[in-house]
This record gives C-alpha cells, sequence and structure tokens, in this order.
C-alpha cells in the first residue's frame, strides 16, 4: 500500500456527489485528517493519472452520541472536494452515472 491510498480513504458516492461528477467534474473523497490540499492534489493526481485544477476541503466535526447510557462522540472527518481539467475523468466513478 503506497502513501497515497493512505492519504485517500474511500470515495464519497452518494446521489449529490454523482451530481457534481456529472455537472461540474468534481469528485469528493473521506481523507485523512491531517493532510493538506497539496498533499491531495499530488495523491488524486498519481492514483488517477489526471490533473487536479481545485481542489476544496470540508472538516467534519463529529456528532455527538449517546451509547446506551454514556454520551460519547464519533471521529472527526475530512472530505476532499476534487476539480479536474475539462475532458478528464476518473473511471471507478464513470461506471457509476
Amino acid at each position: 500500500m503506497s502513501i497515497y491510498h493512505k492519504i485517500i480513504i474511500k470515495p464519497i458516492i452518494n446521489e449529490k456527489s454523482l451530481n457534481l461528477v456529472s455537472k461540474e467534474n468534481k469528485y469528493s473523497f473521506y481523507v485523512d485528517p491531517k493532510v493538506n490540499k497539496k498533499e491531495i492534489k499530488t495523491a488524486i493526481e498519481k492514483l488517477f493519472n489526471v490533473n487536479v485544477t481545485k481542489v476544496n476541503v470540508i472538516n467534519i466535526k463529529g456528532k455527538i452520541k449517546n451509547f446506551r447510557r454514556i454520551e460519547g462522540k464519533l471521529n472527526d472527518r475530512k472530505k476532499a472536494i476534487v476539480e479536474l481539467k475539462e475532458g478528464q475523468s476518473i473511471e471507478a466513478f464513470n461506471s457509476l452515472k
């Protein structure tokens, strides 16, 4: 497993993210909370052989939940929305449209 697989945790596949793919050529991923935009950009370019033009990052705070009588907190997550150069795409998302 390369270092790039540790940066990109998994793609986000839901109705909203698939609409972004088809309309705006933007792809969504959950990423490691410790990485920055430059590291995300290089990881996407190396893993999928595409050119990234823009990276937006969203930090998601973990919700507070009750587990029986004990209060707990879900993990914080980081989401990256990546815009690719015109005419390029990621094959894994194209099969889901």
